[in-house]
């Protein structure tokens, strides 16, 4: 069993070793407690919903897929209660340390998954990203965080959060691995990895939410990415309004979470952590009547980032508004500062985009990630330039 100093496991029982000896040979991994393995409980990080579920009786696809490659798992990762999180606090079962920054919250609610990366505890891990689950916790964290096009990672076995925006993501410290590890998980791909972006665009309005000490900082090595970009604009992404876009995501994924967790939560009556009882109340108030009219607007927006994007270009802007918060800092802080990490989250959200949060910034020792978004079904062009982009930063 590992040593865990960063407190990022939550089962080591669940163990498996290679299947076969593919591409991820040699590699370990760690995944999300809300996958499932077979004979193991998927607590999703809920003594309650512990205690009423019995072992899964199959492995999710992702797992099978990656042992067969030649990786060995570890073991299951923390995760907020019920993925309903981006901090990464857990009342029941304790807060993963973050690595890079201790006194600073890892980031949710793939916490324990960027943790085992960061920490080094595993070469790479998976989680799940709704609303910026691997995004956030990897912006923290100082590593990869991968969040695919909507429906190009399988996501049989996994507990359902919001079926209008799940997508099953991947972290790593190497952006080698990271592709590694996508490529083998990728289904139905379109466009050629070696398809060339010339088109850069600087999400103005994104920038704008963020904190004026990283958004300098931001901005400058923005200006250094798309130095080599044959067309760059910067521009505003939401017309409507950043707050409007998270706005009509809130609607339309807390409609999904009641369908999925209310007779649950009515018939169990689950003790919930600070805020998570609230949050998952509140999406009990949703009418449908609500919830489609949001995903009109929802289904507008979307086909017109598509046709932004095209096969050809790249969206920029950071990955969240700051740096992690301070552990215990005050809850309506929290809850301000998480309103700004969704009006960036929700872009690739409502776009059903492929998203990557780059390592490059690191502000007062703190990692600060800056992201690169594509159109969609260019994940593979995307995981290439990152790569690509890294390796000659290190040259």
């Amino acid at each position: 069993m590992l040593h865990d100093p960063w407190h990022a496991f939550i089962d080591f029982g669940c163990e498996k070793p290679p299947l076969g000896q593919g591409r991820l040979k040699g590699l370990t991994f760690a995944v999300k407690d809300v996958f499932d393995i077979e004979g193991s409980v998927t607590s999703a990080g809920n003594p309650d919903w512990l205690r009423t579920h019995g072992n899964a009786i199959s492995t999710a696809n992702v797992i099978t897929e990656l042992l067969q490659a030649g990786a060995h798992l570890e073991g299951k990762t923390h995760t907020d209660e019920l993925m309903y999180g981006l901090n990464g606090e857990n009342v029941h079962y304790g807060t993963p340390v973050n690595p890079k920054a201790p006194k600073r919250i890892p980031g949710g609610s793939s916490s324990g998954s960027a943790v085992a990366v960061a920490g080094e505890l595993v070469d790479f891990a998976l989680g799940t990203d709704t609303g910026g689950s691997v995004r956030i916790p990897s912006s923290y964290t100082g590593i990869f965080g991968y969040r695919p096009t909507m429906g190009r990672i399988s996501l049989q076995g996994v507990i359902p959060l919001s079926q209008s925006f799940d997508t099953v993501g991947c972290m790593a410290r190497s952006p080698a691995i990271l592709e590694e590890v996508a490529l083998t998980l990728l289904k139905g791909s379109v466009f050629p990895s070696t398809k060339f972006f010339s088109r850069a665009i600087i999400a103005q309005d994104a920038i704008s939410r963020v904190d004026p000490k990283p958004a300098v900082r931001a901005q400058s090595h923005i200006q250094q990415i798309t130095s080599e970009f044959p067309s760059v604009t910067q521009d505003v992404i939401a017309r409507e309004g950043l707050d409007v876009w998270s706005q009509a995501f809130r609607i339309i994924q807390g409609y999904d979470i009641w369908k999925n967790f209310g007779q649950w939560i009515l018939e169990n009556q689950p003790h919930f952590g600070p805020g998570f009882r609230e949050r998952f109340y509140w999406t009990q108030t949703i009418r449908a009547e609500d919830r489609n009219a949001w995903s009109q607007k929802w289904l507008g927006w979307r086909d017109e980032l598509w046709e932004r994007l095209r096969e050809d270009t790249l969206m920029i802007f950071p990955t969240a508004p700051g740096l992690a918060p301070e552990k215990n800092t005050p809850a309506n802080l929290l809850d301000s500062f998480r309103d700004r990490v969704l009006q960036l989250t929700c872009i690739a959200g409502l776009g059903g985009l492929p998203q990557i949060s780059m390592p490059i910034l690191d502000i007062d020792g703190v990692p600060f990630g800056i992201s690169v978004v594509a159109g969609p079904g260019m994940d593979e062009a995307l995981l290439s330039w990152v790569r690509m982009y890294m390796e000659a930063r290190h040259e």
